[in-house]
């Protein structure tokens, strides 16, 4: 009984920080069912409301390289119960506000909390559990979080018509900011943490250590390539297309939208087992669903009048969302390649490849769909979308780069006699000389 007492303890301090993540996710979603009363509380047009997600999606994207410095100087406690207070709080604003400039402001407090809670997750993952657990309890926390993206539709929009936008973000907003005095009572910290960068030169030099990891590279741009279509489709852009691009109607549309979150909370626990029990096999995985994700595109943007059928519209929404599940493999590169006083630090640097892509679809896609917006029939849909494509070539190219460089580190290392996270099998396309120290498979 005393020697699983360490095991029990550290479930019980995840389970309090991952309920924390879904309060993340769901406050991320939650202007989502929000969007039409938004537009007549704060008197503005789509473009407007559209600047809401931007703003959240650019200061998560800003946050993630910060994020990890700070948790590996403060810890992941300190840092998730700063992350829910500042929910709560951005919230309760938000919940408060009259004018346009106050919505964004209390939005921007709300995603900096949520920009600093993934992170601190993992990072209390890879001090409390074992290496080869990392990989399923990191996926399990995705999973769990996605949850909060359920709780922001229908319940929060039943909240919504039956006590109104102030009763309703105030009431969670105060939760939230109460339940930090749970986070900073149940979670502890393992690990040292790093001392104090002595200048920015210094804070400088700690993120260039972690991106000069061949596995930190491979991590960045396996997470920009693998999680961006689910993440612009979810968080403003799948709704429209589905809608007005594919002909889809609402009530269907927002049944496929649901597809994206159930692929993410069935398919994470069934990537992390698989990833963490062959190692050896999760960049396959991560080629595999790029080369579905192309596949699926194809179908939709090719299909004889742009109306595919509701059965190819539904398989092309569950890959993207299996996308969300195989970004975790990034974390798992990060995971075995750096050391726990730096993977908070380039647990952030991945994190950034993703939620960058992310910020950089939605711009794109709004651009293109300004500038062919007099296109009939929903045609604009199909060349706006052509942005997200673009992107996961660009993304699938650097990722292949930087997979065969990782693949020819592990090989000089096995013949140097060095140990090796992963046992790979040489291929014909593989390099045959390293260009840095072996840090990645």
């Amino acid at each position: 009984m005393a020697a699983d007492r360490p095991e029990s303890r550290a479930w019980w301090i995840w389970s309090v920080a991952v309920v924390a993540y879904l309060a993340a996710v769901f406050h991320r979603g939650s202007l989502g069912v929000a969007g039409t009363q938004a537009l007549d509380r704060f008197d503005v047009g789509p473009a407007a409301l559209s600047a809401f997600t931007v703003l959240q999606v650019g200061i998560y994207a800003g946050m993630q390289i910060p994020t990890g410095l700070l948790v590996d100087r403060f810890g992941a406690r300190r840092v998730i119960t700063t992350a829910v207070l500042l929910l709560g709080t951005g919230q309760a604003l938000f919940a408060l506000a009259d004018t346009y400039a106050m919505g964004l402001a209390a939005r921007g407090v709300l995603g900096l909390g949520d920009a600093l809670m993934w992170v601190s997750i993992l990072r209390l993952v890879a001090a409390h559990f074992s290496a080869r657990r990392y990989a399923l309890v990191a996926t399990i926390s995705s999973a769990l979080g996605a949850l909060g993206g359920v709780a922001a539709t229908f319940p929060l929009a039943a909240a919504l018509r039956t006590i109104g936008w102030t009763g309703t973000f105030l009431l969670v907003g105060a939760l939230t900011m109460a339940y930090a005095a749970v986070t900073v009572s149940v979670v502890r910290d393992t690990t040292p943490k790093a001392s104090a960068p002595k200048s920015g030169g210094a804070v400088l030099a700690q993120v260039r250590d972690a991106w000069s990891v061949p596995g930190t590279r491979l991590a960045f741009w396996t997470h920009f390539c693998t999680m961006f279509v689910s993440g612009a489709l979810t968080l403003l852009w799948g709704f429209p297309y589905l809608v007005d691009g594919l002909g889809v109607a609402a009530s269907t549309a927002s049944v496929l939208l649901s597809l994206l979150i159930i692929g993410q909370v069935v398919g994470g626990p069934l990537v992390g087992a698989l990833i963490g029990q062959r190692p050896e096999c999760r960049m396959w995985l991560v080629m595999g669903y790029l080369s579905l994700n192309a596949l699926s595109w194809c179908a939709l943007l090719t299909w004889p009048q742009g109306r595919p059928p509701l059965a190819v519209i539904a398989v092309a929404f569950l890959i993207f969302a299996i996308g969300g599940p195989v970004s975790s493999v990034a974390f798992a590169l990060v995971r075995d390649y750096n050391s726990l006083r730096q993977v908070g630090t380039a647990t952030g640097v991945a994190n950034a490849g993703g939620h960058s892509a992310t910020a950089l679809g939605v711009l794109t896609v709004g651009l293109v769909l300004d500038m062919f917006e007099s296109m009939p029939g929903g045609s604009e849909y199909r060349v706006a979308m052509l942005a997200l494509v673009a992107l996961l070539i660009f993304g699938a190219s650097r990722t292949w780069v930087w997979w065969r460089r990782a693949r020819a580190e592990v090989f000089a290392a096995a013949q140097r006699g060095e140990q090796v996270p992963v046992l790979l099998h040489r291929h014909r396309w593989d390099l045959d000389t390293p260009r840095r120290e072996p840090v990645a498979a």
